[in-house]
């Protein structure tokens, strides 16, 4: 069996140990969380319930937190979004859902990008609905 050396970034397989590794280091990671929630610092009071964007990363507060205050960002799980409502908002089970920031809902718009992707529906929701029941995905 070849020798595992530690290195910077991780342990790997001695040079020339392995066969197909072409004698070079193969780096490993280190769980540190189960992922269904993220660390998160409140920048301003947030009431539980927020959706929060960070890049194309986003999550919805479960609990109420204070400016300044340690919490965790849902980035797993089943969650009612506010969406608009009117001709052509209806989604049907499957449909990919886009957080619109500037409007506060879900959408089915990616709007070229400028709508951050939540996850998918999985129950319809007709017009004149003023949530969809959508599947956080990440």
């Amino acid at each position: 069996m070849p020798e595992q050396v530690e290195f910077e970034g991780g342990i790997g397989i001695e040079p020339g140990g392995e066969p197909g590794t072409g004698g070079t280091h193969v780096s490993t990671t280190k769980f540190v969380q189960d992922g269904a929630a993220i660390d998160y610092t409140a920048a301003a009071d947030i009431p539980a319930g927020t959706v929060v964007v960070q890049g194309d990363l986003v999550g919805t507060t479960r609990s109420d937190l204070k400016a300044g205050q340690f919490g965790s960002l849902a980035v797993q799980g089943v969650f009612d979004f506010p969406k608009a409502a009117g001709a052509g908002t209806a989604f049907t089970v499957g449909t990919l859902a886009y957080w619109d920031a500037a409007n506060k809902v879900a959408t089915k718009n990616a709007a070229a990008g400028a709508n951050k992707l939540i996850g998918k529906a999985v129950r319809a929701s007709a017009d004149a609905d003023a949530t969809a029941r959508i599947r956080l995905q990440q």
